[in-house]
């Protein structure tokens, strides 16, 4: 019992953390935002994310709720030329660990999230592009790609459904923007032993701790010569489906062996 309330008392003052460090970054991006000149506006914004970010994962490992293997990112960051990160997506966190090990990555995301009082005014500044519509947001992210940008983007389009084997069904998105830009997509591998924040967890569910999370980088896949955008969006699948079905200690388990 006193193990119990311990880790619910470790997991409030986590989202604690990070409703205020939240609230902190929107009003003072919006701020910036506006007196800022947009190139000093986006770098400070990036690293204000990560930064927050990074020190919300340190006190999830200090504190022994979270293992975390993701050194395998840090190949991804740094890079001088566009390409799209594209994560299977577990939880609703997971662009979290990977803006923490690369700053510079630009998220792709649902234009309500721009809108939200907790996220919107770091987005804004980070430069993060929302989803408010398709073609305009193919049209934002290929000249972000073809500036040497890298962006972030989970091919899912949401996260993973709770009765999916390994991962939904891909969405275009991803495979249209990587021909749009003639851009490689680099996959990352998410792994965990829990399915904390998945789809429907309620905020009040507490987990088993420590949450295991294993992040791994696949190798850059690029469209072929004369192949369209949903031929290359089937082979891409096929890579994730292959990759997430080998044998792993953190391998998805199905909700009815849990």
């Amino acid at each position: 019992m006193v193990k119990y309330c311990w880790e619910w008392f470790l997991l409030f003052l986590g989202l604690l953390y990070w409703a205020v460090v939240s609230i902190i970054i929107s009003v003072l991006g919006m701020v910036l935002f506006a007196v800022l000149p947009q190139k000093m506006a986006l770098a400070c914004g990036r690293w204000l994310l990560s930064r927050a970010f990074r020190v919300f994962i340190g006190f999830l490992k200090i504190s022994h709720l979270l293992i975390l293997e993701d050194a395998d990112l840090q190949s991804l960051a740094g890079h001088t030329e566009g390409m799209i990160i594209a994560p299977n997506h577990t939880a609703l966190w997971d662009a979290v660990f990977i803006v923490a090990r690369i700053p510079e990555a630009v998220c792709i995301m649902k234009g309500s999230i721009v809108m939200n009082p907790f996220l919107g005014g770091g987005a804004r500044l980070a430069g993060y592009i929302p989803i408010n519509s398709i073609s305009q947001m193919l049209k934002i992210a290929t000249q972000r790609l073809k500036q040497q940008e890298t962006l972030l983007m989970f091919p899912e389009g949401t996260r993973t459904k709770t009765d999916a084997q390994w991962l939904n069904p891909l969405k275009g998105g991803v495979a249209l923007l990587a021909k749009r830009a003639n851009v490689p997509v680099v996959p990352i591998f998410i792994r965990s032993n829990t399915r904390f924040y998945e789809k429907g967890w309620p905020l009040y569910k507490k987990p088993q701790f420590p949450l295991r999370i294993s992040m791994t980088v696949g190798e850059p896949v690029r469209v072929h010569a004369n192949e369209s955008a949903q031929a290359f969006g089937q082979r891409l699948e096929a890579i994730y489906l292959a990759e997430l079905a080998q044998p792993h200690p953190l391998r998805r388990v199905q909700k009815t062996e849990l």
